[in-house]
């Protein structure tokens, strides 16, 4: 289909949609027997877009990629994690709604993606959908600071998502393809734009209260300080305004939990309990770990008293791959982290102009994974799986824009 001279125009609307949808995937129904969400309906109603606008046009499909041979070992991974799940049900779920269908999107936003524009408009319904996110939990928390119910000793309070985490863990990456744009592009409204929106997810991040979302979030300023031609001025200025972010009060009593060992709200301690018996439990699953949706039934054995509370994933990025998707999958999941730092950096340093910022940020937004990543899980939950394949999108259109010009 063209419309306007211009191919896959219905898919990029519809992918811009999706994104912004992306917290929407907590509005969740049933299709006969099977359970569905206004995310997924997006996604799939994408896809069948491309597809259409494909056969109208007779436009070829590119499926060759940076990223194609990670995902398809990723994929086999998944695929191996919902037959040795001990919830095949559950776990054929999870592996549709975090590995396909995402994966399935990012080969639209492949093909779809031509010029920067389309890539802009795509980025910007991430933001909308992370704005909604981020400032309907700011309000709430902002609501018990005024009325002085606000305890900092515990997760705050959220609105849309189930922790104050998800929301952080959704905002920082983004954060840092703002911070990219903002800094690096050469259409001033759009870098005004990308600062507004950082400027605000920023803003949410702090009243999320989120450690690790945090950390995140130093180190990607750090870095831009760093790679920053003012570094000298630069570098100082970051570290003087985390010294000062810790000061603030609520933050710093939130910090200060981590500090003693004997405080019950010390969720590092009650993470390396966690990771102690999810390493014990890893050591009789080695090849394929224990299945998707598999971990809260077989860590019980392995529990003894070592933590208490019931949680799904064992708070590790790593440590999740490898329980949910086995070695295989781990493996494809640090391959795709290799190619998104490899082709994001060879896009940021020689790729086209118009294409470095949102390389950069790719670049960046990976760091803000991994970094949050090593006390959490910012992949599996769907707007952040959505997120993650959306970036890689991003890059691989970037990529062959530079390698056609």
């Amino acid at each position: 289909m063209h419309i306007s001279g211009r191919p896959y125009f219905v898919t990029t609307a519809l992918a811009a949609l999706t994104c912004a949808l992306a917290p929407a995937y907590v509005v969740r129904w049933h299709v006969g027997p099977l359970p569905s969400t206004a995310l997924e309906a997006a996604i799939v109603l994408t896809v069948v877009s491309y597809a259409v606008e494909t056969w109208r046009s007779h436009a070829p499909f590119q499926w060759r990629s940076p990223f194609t041979i990670p995902a398809a070992v990723f994929l086999v991974g998944g695929a191996i994690g919902v037959l040795v799940s001990p919830e095949h049900v559950k776990g054929l779920g999870l592996y549709r709604a975090y590995l396909v269908e995402p994966i399935a999107f990012f080969f639209v936003l492949g093909n779809a993606l031509t010029d920067v524009r389309r890539a802009w408009l795509v980025l910007l319904g991430l933001a909308l959908g992370a704005s909604v996110a981020g400032l309907a939990n700011s309000f709430v928390v902002v609501q018990a600071i005024r009325h002085h119910t606000l305890d900092v000793s515990i997760p705050p309070p959220v609105v849309i998502y189930n922790t104050a985490n998800a929301t952080a863990m959704f905002l920082v990456p983004l954060i840092g393809m703002a911070a990219s744009i903002a800094l690096y592009d050469r259409d001033r409204r759009v870098r005004l734009v990308s600062a507004a929106f950082g400027g605000v997810f920023v803003l949410a991040t702090f009243l999320s209260l989120s450690r690790g979302g945090l950390l995140a979030l130093a180190v990607i300023a750090m870095i831009l300080a760093v790679m920053n031609r003012y570094r000298l001025f630069l570098v100082p200025a970051v570290l003087v305004a985390g010294v000062i972010s810790v000061l603030i009060p609520g933050i710093r009593s939130r910090l200060a939990h981590e500090f003693n060992p004997s405080d019950p709200n010390n969720t590092f301690l009650s993470r390396t309990h966690l990771w102690q018996a999810t390493l014990e439990m890893l050591r009789d699953h080695p090849i394929f770990g224990t299945g998707m949706f598999g971990f809260a039934r077989s860590i019980q054995p392995y529990r003894g008293g070592v933590y208490e509370e019931n949680l799904i994933y064992p708070h590790n990025l790593f440590l999740n791959f490898w329980t949910e998707t086995g070695l295989l999958g781990l493996a494809g999941f640090l391959w795709l982290l290799v190619q998104a730092f490899r082709t994001g950096w060879r896009g940021w340093v020689a790729g086209a102009a118009a294409w470095r910022p949102l390389q950069l940020g790719v670049v960046l937004a990976m760091v803000a994974v991994i970094v949050h990543g090593q006390v959490d899980v910012p992949y599996f939950k769907n707007d952040l799986a959505l997120e993650f394949w959306t970036l890689l999108g991003v890059s691989w259109a970037g990529s062959q824009a530079s390698s056609s010009s």
